[in-house]
């Protein structure tokens, strides 16, 4: 059986490929490591807790000593690295906690990889999710490809740039097996509601203001989670050792036209006159280095591995509002912070 370590599989996009691999691979012993900070739900993943196949570590990817130790009690085969400080106006007010997880936390895990498997990689992979953010701001046209150059514009996106550095000189450096994906905005059931979109959902739902930076032209392609989930199985499985893969949904909104649409797709749910909760909408002022555009072009993965998105924006969009919709218990224990007590007082 191999050993597989997920990190962050307690977040929003973690959860998802958890839950996939131990679906999927019973085959696998699938870890999963995460701190379980504000962003980390066990809820998230309640229907696989149980599962034979899988071990859920609380932990942090800064500490050094248990790291070492899962490497080492585990003999871990592969590494699927979700875990990161992600919100990019947390990272403006905080940078530095962003520093610390998502570069020095990378660091830690290669040098465990890399000191563990001792030069033997024969089907040992270190697999790290990024984002299209380490690549900047694109005008209104042109994309983003695994070759552009790096450019990032906030604590976030260069503390993902820097840790992508540094898993791609591991590589280079000492060998080590490793793989980059660098994905667009993503969106599905889950998703902690400081995002766009949960939290639009829930503010429409509860009648209350959506702010809305600048005009809201800032552009934006989204990709619904369950696909970037299939994705990141593949390039897992199928991934050239060394290479970097861009994943995006083809989709590309201007904010204020994604929230329009929201608006349609929850008041129609909820039984009012579509659009009669676009008088929510309130303009903010602009966020300090807000990229203009993103843009991925996901032609590579789908040529030489064959994905794709399986699902049309409309349908992904109508799914995902009808989970928000239907699991209030959910969003009320995220944004109550009640999910947080129960997981303390059990790992405490």
């Amino acid at each position: 059986m191999k050993h597989i370590l997920i990190t962050g599989g307690a977040g929003f996009i973690g959860s998802h490929v958890v839950r996939l691999f131990v679906n999927n691979y019973s085959d696998y012993h699938i870890l999963n490591l995460d701190a379980l900070t504000y962003a980390g739900n066990l809820e998230n993943l309640k229907d696989v807790e149980g599962q034979p196949n899988y071990t859920f570590i609380k932990g942090n990817i800064c500490d050094e000593d248990l790291v070492k130790e899962l490497f080492s009690t585990y003999r871990i085969d592969g590494v699927i690295h979700l875990a990161a400080e992600s919100h990019v106006d947390r990272s403006i007010t905080d940078p530095l906690s962003f520093v610390k997880t998502n570069v020095y936390g990378t660091l830690n895990l290669l040098e465990a990889a890399k000191d563990s498997w001792k030069g033997n990689f024969e089907e040992k992979l270190f697999y790290h999710i990024s984002t299209d953010e380490v690549y900047g701001s694109l005008g209104k046209e042109g994309f983003f490809i695994e070759t552009t150059a790096y450019d990032p514009n906030s604590p976030y996106s260069a503390s993902k740039a820097s840790s992508d550095h540094f898993v791609r000189a591991y590589h280079n450096t000492y060998g080590l097996p490793i793989v980059v994906s660098n994905c667009s905005n993503n969106y599905g059931s889950h998703q902690f509601p400081e995002k766009l979109i949960p939290l639009f959902i829930n503010n429409i739902s509860n009648n209350k203001p959506l702010p809305v930076y600048g005009k809201g032209q800032n552009v934006r392609d989204w990709l619904y989670v369950e696909d970037h989930a299939k994705a990141i199985d593949i390039i897992f499985h199928k991934g050239i050792t060394g290479d970097t893969y861009n994943i995006g949904g083809f989709n590309e909104w201007k904010n204020i036209d994604l929230i329009k649409v929201l608006i349609k797709v929850v008041d129609r749910l909820l039984g009012r006159e579509e659009g009669a909760s676009e008088k929510l909408i309130t303009y903010v002022k602009d966020r300090a280095g807000h990229d203009f555009r993103y843009a991925i072009d996901a032609s590579k993965l789908k040529n030489e591995l064959g994905w794709e998105p399986s699902l049309q924006f409309e349908e992904g969009i109508e799914k995902t509002v009808k989970w928000y919709l239907e699991n209030k218990d959910w969003v009320n224990n995220v944004t109550s912070g009640e999910y947080q007590k129960y997981y303390k007082e059990m790992y405490e």
